[in-house]
């Protein structure tokens, strides 16, 4: 099978090239997927520049691993233990290679059966290849602190991929949902999620705004805390919870005081470590939701296999919306 893949870190067109492999077969408990679409995180940016030897495992004659955590397919083999109805199933993928070199940069790619989740009827491979690591991570930072119902909760750039998921499942779960958004286009695609105020970040009375429109909030969801902590700080009611899921290169400085003041919460969250039944119940959620065609996909951008490093650059250079290799 064809399949990208890199055995050192650096930039995508330095490292990343498209091999023949040999196909992967299904372990107990795990599934093989056809692939159809391959999505593409920032977080595959991260792995690719920062890999050590310790993350690369044999694939095949080579040494080194294919990228990519989510994407959509089909199943067409399961190992001892899954289901055989299951072939033929159209699925949504979530963490894959994790713990393994095979990533959904393929053609085929093998998860645990848990986390190729059935796609429901009408769906899109678009879709569905849009949620994973965002709609999953959006769904642990409105509910890794409680139910978001009645809360006001602000979501920091709404029109990114955790932010799309974050409004659409905040206002399922029964919050009111601002968000902050850098420029009108990204102002039309928060509103279309369903946001109940958008407001430009940029605005020099972005904190009076806020607090006029919505009040002091609950919750922060957010994706630059070095950045944005002085307006999380002005906005945040007491006892609030700041839900961080990104990294910056530089770590913000911490206002003890004024945190303790308010007594709020500051609370870090991944994906990759997040608790395993915080991870399935997401997936059963997020796919509740489909059935309600309650989730929209983002603007997706599609690439060939042979263009991944064309795709990651993309990704690095800010893309709005999703990237994906399309291996149908």
């Amino acid at each position: 099978m064809r399949a990208a893949f890199y055995d050192t870190p650096g930039p995508a067109k330095s490292v990343l090239r498209v091999l023949d492999v040999e196909r992967p077969e299904p372990r107990p408990g795990q599934v093989r997927v056809r692939v159809a679409l391959s999505a593409i995180n920032p977080g595959d940016m991260f792995m690719r520049l920062n890999s050590t030897p310790q993350d690369f495992q044999r694939v095949g004659e080579h040494t080194g691993r294919i990228p990519h955590q989510d994407g959509t397919g089909t199943i067409d083999a399961v190992g001892a233990g899954v289901d055989p109805s299951r072939i033929g199933e159209r699925v949504w993928i979530w963490m894959a290679g994790a713990g393994h070199p095979w990533g959904t940069a393929a053609e085929w790619t093998v998860v645990p059966s848990e986390q190729a989740v059935a796609l429901p009827d009408g769906i899109s491979d678009e879709l569905g290849a849009c949620l994973g690591i965002p709609a999953m991570t959006a769904h642990w930072c409105l509910h890794a602190d409680g139910s978001p119902r009645d809360r006001t909760v602000l979501v920091a750039a709404g029109a990114g991929a955790v932010g799309h998921y974050a409004i659409e499942l905040g206002r399922i779960a029964g919050a009111r949902v601002v968000t902050t958004v850098s420029g009108p286009e990204k102002a039309a695609l928060a509103r279309v999620a369903g946001a109940d105020l958008v407001v430009n970040y940029r605005d020099a009375d972005v904190a009076r705004q806020i607090l006029d429109g919505a009040g002091p909030v609950d919750r922060i969801i957010e994706v630059s805390l070095t950045d944005n902590l002085e307006l999380d700080l002005a906005v945040a009611g007491p006892g609030a919870t700041i839900v961080t899921y990104a990294a910056q290169p530089d770590d913000p400085t911490l206002p003890v005081f004024r945190l303790m003041w308010s007594n709020l919460v500051l609370r870090f969250a991944l994906f990759l470590t997040e608790p395993r039944e915080a991870l399935l119940r997401a997936a059963t959620e997020i796919t509740a939701a489909l059935r309600e065609d309650a989730l929209t996909p983002l603007p997706v951008h599609s690439f060939s296999l042979d263009d991944v490093a064309l795709a990651h650059e993309a990704v690095e250079y800010g893309l709005i919306g999703k990237a994906v290799l399309d291996l149908r």
